[in-house]
């Protein structure tokens, strides 16, 4: 009964020790730059801001929060790539050339993100709805937000 105790508490240490290493890694996604900052108090600083050229209805709050989305929980950067340039498995998403939709609307980029890509016109596979993620309302609105961005800064 002993070893199964111990095996438990190396297995809880363990978990411990991935739970610290990924919060540390959700403090630096959330824009928290790594050097003590030169204030007295020595609070952290939020990294500088991206500068960009938001649509009518989309704050900077949903621009974010969906870049946050697109490289992490959303899983768009597989296909999409980390700078939504685009690669062999889905289109660039920063550039003038819209395959699925009119452009840069906010409303037409929820629609494509809730109902997917069944039958893509220039790539090999499919896009689920979604992208495959499980995604609230909120969440789908500020993806929408950022790909609307893109390409605007």
């Amino acid at each position: 009964m002993r070893g199964r105790h111990l095996k438990v508490l190396a297995f809880a240490t363990v978990m411990a020790m991935g739970v610290s290493a990924c919060a540390g890694d959700e403090a630096d996604d959330a824009g928290m730059d790594e050097t003590p900052a030169a204030s007295a108090d020595q609070t952290p600083q939020p990294a500088e801001q991206e500068v960009v050229d938001l649509p009518e209805g989309v704050t900077q709050e949903q621009y974010t929060q969906g870049k946050q989305l697109f490289s992490g929980q959303g899983g768009c950067h597989a296909c999409h790539g980390p700078q939504a340039t685009g690669t062999q498995l889905g289109p660039n998403l920063t550039d003038d050339e819209w395959i699925n939709i009119s452009g840069r609307n906010v409303d037409e980029i929820v629609e494509v993100i809730k109902t997917g890509v069944p039958q893509p016109q220039q790539h090999p596979g499919p896009m689920p709805p979604m992208g495959g993620a499980n995604l609230d309302d909120a969440q789908i609105q500020a993806l929408a937000a950022y790909v609307a961005g893109l390409g605007q800064g």
